[in-house]
């Protein structure tokens, strides 16, 4: 009965038991760690590099032959070498070889990396010159592309200005086809006198701008920049600045 009642009196709460036993377990694993470390033998490097750190930080003494001949030339703890004290005050660091690479391995890395390098900043700079000819020639090509299109406009404001001049001189038929602009809506031609219309003026825009205003100049005395007809020759010449829009710029 009275081992009913202790059985009773305990904590029968549902995983308690599980988490006490594993919490048993991590302390005794903890334990078990500590007493291997404790236990465990340093290797032979591990022994050589505690001595070599401790003799590293460890400041000379009298004892040593170097330091005290420095003594004795009136060299002191702490002083910088040289005869004006301008040398070094600690000793040049010991580096220690660990790795099996041979010797001069990490100069090659070095060297392939800065040339790895190299090569990134020539290809970088490559590709930024190539985007910049890509925009100077998109820039040129535009800037001939607006040209021209105000030389179309220019060689039809010339057409117009021509036809109506020709028109008040009583001319029924312009100098050269091209000299007056082409009705909206014609009559159709044969095929063949389309082609030889077409082979018959084979001038650029420019160049038919400048034949053009030079007939206006001459036979109407009319200048297309000043949007001006003058009275003769003469005035023309007097009061017109030149012949071409630059001119009148």
């Amino acid at each position: 009965y009275l081992l009913e009642l202790l059985t009773l009196r305990q904590d029968v709460r549902p995983g308690l038991p599980m988490v006490r036993r594993m919490k048993q377990a991590i302390q005794k694993e903890e334990k078990q760690k500590e007493a291997n470390e404790k236990n465990r033998q340093k290797s032979i490097k591990e022994e050589e590099k505690e001595r070599r750190d401790l003799v590293l930080k460890s400041a000379l003494g009298n004892e040593n032959k170097g330091f005290a001949l420095l003594q004795k030339m009136g060299y002191k703890s702490g002083q910088a070498l040289g005869k004006s004290g301008e040398g070094i005050v600690e000793p040049i660091p010991l580096n220690i070889k660990t790795g099996l690479s041979g010797l001069g391995h990490e100069e090659l890395k070095k060297r392939k990396a800065e040339e790895k390098l190299e090569n990134y900043r020539r290809k970088l700079h490559m590709k930024k010159q190539a985007n910049e000819q890509a925009a100077d020639q998109f820039r040129i090509r535009f800037k001939n592309k607006q040209e021209e299109r105000k030389m179309e406009g220019d060689l039809r404001k010339s057409q117009r200005a021509c036809q109506q001049l020709d028109t008040q001189k009583v001319i029924d038929v312009p100098k050269e086809t091209w000299y007056w602009l082409e009705p909206e809506e014609e009559d159709k031609k044969d095929e063949e006198d389309k082609e030889d219309e077409c082979t018959s003026s084979d001038l650029s825009v420019s160049e038919k701008l400048h034949i053009l205003t030079a007939y206006l100049r001459e036979e109407h005395f009319y200048c297309i920049w000043c949007g001006t007809t003058y009275e003769d020759s003469e005035d023309l010449s007097s009061n017109c600045p030149g012949d071409s829009a630059a001119d009148h710029d």
